[in-house]
């Protein structure tokens, strides 16, 4: 899913939303997206107009978030948490969910760690150090 250009994950995830709404059979990678897009209502009137979803840039210097970054952020979390990797973060992630009351919500705590993690390493032109970023979501506990 990942190695596609904006505009291919963007219809990925369109089609997944699609195939949900229709009760059509979804692959697996299918069913973790629209599970997650399902838990974002205040997407659906994005992704209910296709052609702007795939083609709207999106300016953080102006307020406005990107609902792909963040969805893609839920399922970069949902992966890690699934592989325990970086090892360790499972446990972390538990603790965070008793802590935050659901699991929504404790990913949307880890979010802040994994941008960072990932803003650093791409400034850098380096993979994101694991070890930095698990430091960084244990400070969270």
């Amino acid at each position: 899913m990942y190695g596609r250009n904006r505009n291919e994950l963007r219809q990925f995830y369109l089609d997944a939303w699609r195939k949900h709404r229709d009760a059509q059979p979804l692959e697996p990678l299918e069913q973790l997206v629209a599970a997650v897009i399902a838990q974002h209502p205040e997407y659906h009137a994005i992704l209910a107009r296709p052609e702007a979803a795939i083609e709207r840039d999106y300016a953080p210097e102006i307020g406005e978030s990107n609902p792909f970054l963040h969805m893609g952020m839920h399922i970069t979390l949902h992966e890690q948490i699934t592989t325990d990797r970086p090892a360790g973060i499972g446990p972390v992630y538990r603790r965070l969910v008793m802590r935050a009351g659901n699991e929504h919500d404790a990913e949307h705590l880890m979010m802040e760690c994994l941008g960072e993690t990932l803003w650093e390493a791409n400034r850098g032109g380096t993979a994101p150090d694991e070890r930095r970023y698990l430091e960084g979501l244990k400070r969270l506990l």
